[in-house]
Order: structure tokens, then C-alpha cells, then sequence
């Protein structure tokens, strides 16, 4: 019944979320393009089957994948796992586990297995992303089959997966976000300059398909559990953050991809003529 009645509010929730939406759209329909909704019946139905997939979804996140996450950075930062002695040779520290416990603030070597995780969730939620495979799809039609539907997934999943490693490393680090974002949108920008631009608005977009449905949730509960475990770390700033890496690093990727590509292609072309 506890489940039920939680399940019934989130369901409430969502309706409240996407009425605004709903009327919205109903009311160009009626006082702007001043038509009948044609199909009505089918569009109210559309409309309710949204809102309680949406719920479900939400439910789904709060049940399943955010304590997930966070159960997984717990595990792979509690101090009985990052304090074996394998981890703490390879830190440099003093060997022996009762030694290494002394310790507190862990060197950033301990948390390989963090930085593995974060790399492997990264890659196989953003393959199963269903918003970067729509892209690549239409991409790939777009383009007469130039852009391949798996280049550009692997190409964006291979960026998320360094960026939300990368950002893990920030977070034990304890480093400045700013200073990443910073570099970041450089690189970018010195990108954009030799990047074919076919592929620069694709490139761009890709950030932002790939905080959808399926990697926010998890990445979110990653970079939460894992601030929340770390001393001196901000969940908001530092756990938030950790999405920063997965909108940025799959615009570098991408555009990576492109130059590579380009490469390819000339250097083909030079062994012809040759």
C-alpha cells in the first residue's frame, strides 16, 4: 500500500508538469489556429498513456537507479574496500591495512576501481540512451550514410565515459570544477575552427542528448554518492558537477570523430593519386 500511495502522488506530480504543456498546445489549437483537435479522443489518450509512462519513469528512478548509484559509490569508497593493501602499495603508502587506515584522506590511486566504474557506466547507459540513437538514426539518413549510426554512438558513448571518469578523478581530487569546464569549452572552441562544419551543430547537439532519460539518473546518483562519501566535498556543487563532464566531453569526442574521419579520407585520397 506504501508503494501504491507514493506511486499515486509521483503520478499527481506528473500531471501538474505536463499540464502546462497541455495547455499550451490546446490553447493554440483554439484561440490561435481556432481549429478542432482533430482525433481528440486518441490525442487525450496519447496524452495520459505520457503522463503515466512519465510517472512510472519517475518511480523507476527513485525505487531502482538512484540507490543504485549511490550504493555503488558507497561500496567502492568505503574504507574496508579502498583500504586493501593492493590499493595502498599502489598509492605509495605504508603497507599493511591497519596503517593505510590511519590515513583518512585516501590518495587518488584508491579509487581505481571508481574510476573504472564511472568509465563503464558512462559508455553502456549512453549506448543505451534512446535520444542519441533517434540522432544517430536521423544522422546517418541526413547525411546520405556519411555519418555511421555507430560512429557517432561509440564516438559520444567513449566522450561521456572519459568525462564522468575524469570527473570522478576531480571529485577525489578535490581540483576546481571551473578549471575543467574552462579547458573544456577551449579545446572546444579550438575544435570548431578544424572540424568539418557538417558535423559542428551534430557535435553540439550530442551534449545535450546525452543527459537524457537513461545517463542523468545514474550519473546524478553516481556523482552524489560519491561527494557524499568523499570528506570535504559538496553534493550539490561536486555530485551536479559530474553532469558538466557528460554534456562536455561528447562535443570534444565528436568532434574528435569528424577531424579523424576527414583525416581518413584525404589520406585515402593521397594514396590514390599516388
Amino acid at each position: 500500500m506504501g508503494e501504491l500511495k507514493e506511486f499515486f502522488w509521483t503520478f499527481l506530480h506528473t500531471i501538474t508538469d505536463v499540464l502546462p504543456i497541455a495547455g499550451i498546445i490546446f490553447g493554440f489549437q483554439f484561440f490561435v489556429i481556432r481549429k478542432k483537435i482533430p482525433n481528440l479522443k486518441r490525442v487525450l489518450t496519447g496524452f495520459f498513456y505520457v503522463v503515466l509512462g512519465l510517472a512510472l519513469f519517475l518511480q523507476g528512478l527513485e525505487d531502482a537507479l538512484f540507490p543504485i548509484g549511490k550504493m555503488m559509490a558507497a561500496q567502492l569508497t568505503a574504507p574496508a574496500f579502498i583500504n586493501q593493501p593492493l590499493f595502498a602499495m599502489s598509492a605509495g603508502l605504508i603497507e599493511g591495512t591497519e596503517a593505510v587506515a590511519q590515513n583518512i584522506e585516501a590518495h587518488w590511486l584508491q579509487y581505481f576501481w571508481v574510476y573504472v566504474f564511472a568509465f563503464t557506466i558512462g559508455f553502456s547507459t549512453t549506448i543505451a540512451e534512446p535520444s542519441l540513437l533517434a540522432v544517430a538514426i536521423k544522422a546517418n539518413e541526413v547525411s546520405g550514410g556519411t555519418i555511421g549510426i555507430w560512429g557517432l554512438r561509440i564516438s559520444v558513448a567513449l566522450g561521456v565515459a572519459f568525462g564522468i571518469s575524469l570527473g570522478s578523478w576531480r571529485i577525489v581530487t578535490g581540483l576546481p570544477l571551473h578549471w575543467f569546464i574552462i579547458t573544456g569549452y577551449i579545446i572546444v572552441v579550438i575544435q570548431t575552427f578544424y572540424s568539418p562544419k557538417l558535423i559542428i551543430p551534430l557535435a553540439y547537439d550530442s551534449g545535450g542528448v546525452t543527459t537524457s532519460t537513461v545517463t542523468v539518473p545514474i550519473v546524478t546518483a553516481l556523482g552524489i554518492g560519491l561527494a557524499s562519501h568523499v570528506p570535504g566535498r559538496s553534493e550539490l556543487l561536486d555530485g551536479f558537477g559530474l553532469i558538466a563532464f557528460a554534456s562536455l566531453f561528447p562535443i570534444i569526442s565528436v568532434l574528435a570523430y569528424a577531424q579523424l574521419s576527414e583525416w581518413l579520407v584525404k589520406k585515402n585520397k593521397r594514396k590514390r593519386m599516388q
